[in-house]
C-alpha cells in the first residue's frame, strides 16, 4: 500500500478499509511513514471524522502494536477506571484501593500531568519512596497482595499510540474524537482489565468544554469498548469547578487519605464511591459496598498495602511548599463562581504542574480552596492559599486567578451537578 493513497481516501471523505488501517498503522510504527504523513492523515481525521467500524479497527491496529497484558492468574475479575483529566482530579488514589477492599482487582496504569490537568503518578510520587515503574512480573505480584496497583505505562503497550499522541500534541489534531477516543481505549484494552467504567470531564477545567462534545466522545469509547468485548460505562462528570479542595501533588495525597479514613470533601466522597459501585457493577462482584468500606477501614488498608508493596512510606510526612500566599475575600456575600480552568493555570504556574514532559515538579506546590461555589462568606475570609517553593512564582499565578472567581450578593447561575448522565 502507498501512504498517499490512505492520505487522499481520508481528505476526500470515504471510509477507510480495514486493510488500509492495519497497514498504515504498522507502517507508522516501523517508521515506514513518514511524520508529516501521519500528521497530514491525522488532520484529514480530525476534519472528515471517522465512521464507528473504522475507529474500532483503529483501535484495535494500535493494540496489536504491541504487548497485551494478561490478568488471567488472579482470584479475582479485573476492572479499572479512567478521567479524560481536571482539577482537584485525586480521584484513583481513593477508588483503587476502595474497589480492592470490595473484591475486584484494580490494574491501574495512569499518567503524568501536561498543563493545567494533574497527573496521578505526580501525585504518588510525592510519597516518599514510592515507585511507578514495575514490570509485568510485579505488577501482578502487588495485585495479588493488596486487589490494586497504579503505575506507569510500559514502553511495549500501544507504542503506536505513544508516537501518534506526541504528533498529535504538535500538529493542531488533539481535539479530534476519533483519534482521542482510539487513543485512551487502546491503552486500556491492551491493560487486559475486564470491564472499565470512563470519568469523562465536562467544564472550563476540562478538555471537553460542553456537554455535547463530552457526551459524544464518552459514546465513541464505549462503542469502541464494546465493540472489543470489553464491559463499558462512562459517567459525565462536572469540571466547571475544582474537585475537592486541594489542587496540587502531596496535598492531594493528604486528601485521598482524609477520604480513605471516612472523611474529606463531600463532593470527592460522592463521586469515589459512585465510580466504585460502577466499577464493581461491571465486573460483576457484588457484597460489600464501597461506602461501608470507608467507613470500616478496609479501603484504608488497602491503600496502605499497596503503597507499602510499591516501596512507598504511608506514614511518612508529604512534602510542604515553603511559602504561601493566602487571597481573602474583599466582601461579604456568596462565592459564585470558581473557575477550575484558573485555579488549574495558577497550581502549574506554582510548580505542581509542567509544560513539557521533561520538567520537573514541585511535589508541595498547589492551591487550597477554602470555599465551594454557592458558600457564604465573610469579609477577610480565606478563599484560597497558593502554595510554592519560590515566591517569586506568586505573580504569575495571581494572575491566572484574576476573573477566576466571583462573590455577590445571592448564589448566582447553577453550577453542574456533579454527575450529569450515564451512558452504557
Amino acid at each position: 500500500m502507498d501512504a498517499i493513497d490512505v492520505i487522499r481516501a481520508k481528505r476526500d471523505g470515504q471510509e477507510l478499509a480495514p486493510a488500509q488501517i492495519d497497514w498504515v498503522i504498522d507502517a507508522y510504527t516501523r517508521d515506514a511513514v513518514a511524520e508529516e504523513q501521519m500528521a497530514a492523515l491525522a488532520m484529514a481525521v480530525l476534519l472528515n471524522g471517522m465512521t464507528r467500524a473504522e475507529v474500532a479497527r483503529w483501535t484495535d491496529a494500535m493494540i496489536r502494536s504491541g504487548e497485551r497484558m494478561d490478568w488471567s492468574a488472579l482470584d479475582r475479575p479485573t476492572t479499572d477506571k479512567h478521567s479524560t483529566g481536571g482539577v482537584g482530579d485525586k480521584i484513583t488514589l481513593p477508588l483503587a484501593p476502595l474497589v480492592a477492599a470490595c473484591g475486584a482487582a484494580v490494574p491501574q496504569l495512569s499518567g503524568r500531568g501536561l498543563g493545567h490537568t494533574g497527573g496521578t503518578l505526580d501525585k504518588l510520587e510525592s510519597i516518599p519512596g514510592w515507585r511507578a515503574s514495575l514490570s509485568n512480573a510485579e505488577m501482578l505480584d502487588v495485585l495479588a497482595s493488596a486487589g490494586a496497583v497504579i503505575c506507569a505505562a510500559g514502553g511495549g503497550l500501544a507504542p503506536a499510540d505513544r508516537k501518534l499522541y506526541a504528533l498529535r500534541d504538535v500538529t493542531g489534531t488533539v481535539e479530534s474524537i476519533p483519534l482521542i477516543a482510539s487513543s485512551i481505549m487502546s491503552k486500556k484494552i491492551a491493560e487486559g482489565t475486564g470491564a472499565l467504567v470512563l470519568d469523562v470531564k465536562v467544564g472550563s477545567g476540562a478538555f471537553m468544554k460542553t456537554p455535547e462534545r463530552a457526551r459524544e466522545l464518552a459514546e465513541t469509547m464505549v462503542a469502541i469498548g464494546k465493540d472489543a468485548g470489553l464491559t463499558t460505562v462512562a459517567l459525565l462528570t462536572a469540571m466547571d469547578r475544582p474537585l475537592g479542595a486541594a489542587v496540587g501533588n502531596a496535598i492531594e495525597v493528604a486528601e485521598s487519605v482524609e477520604v480513605l479514613a471516612g472523611g474529606g470533601p463531600a463532593d470527592v466522597v460522592e463521586l469515589t464511591v459512585a465510580l466504585a459501585r460502577e466499577m464493581l457493577d461491571a465486573a460483576g462482584v457484588a457484597g460489600k459496598d464501597p461506602a461501608d468500606a470507608l467507613r470500616d477501614g478496609s479501603a484504608m488498608d488497602a491503600w496502605r498495602t499497596m503503597i507499602s508493596a510499591q516501596g512507598g512510606d504511608p506514614d511518612a510526612p508529604l512534602p510542604a511548599a515553603a511559602e504561601t500566599h493566602v487571597i481573602t475575600a474583599p466582601a461579604a456575600g456568596v462565592l459564585t463562581r470558581l473557575d477550575a480552568f484558573g485555579v488549574g493555570v495558577a497550581a502549574w504556574r506554582l510548580g505542581a504542574g509542567r509544560a513539557r514532559k521533561e520538567d520537573p515538579v514541585s511535589f508541595g506546590a498547589g492551591v487550597t480552596c477554602h470555599a465551594k461555589p454557592g458558600d457564604a462568606v465573610a469579609a477577610g475570609q480565606p478563599l484560597l492559599t497558593l502554595h510554592a517553593d519560590d515566591p517569586a512564582r506568586f505573580e504569575r499565578a495571581l494572575e491566572s486567578l484574576d476573573g477566576a472567581w466571583e462573590i455577590g450578593g445571592d448564589g448566582g447561575p447553577a453550577p453542574l451537578p456533579l454527575i450529569i448522565d450515564r451512558i452504557a
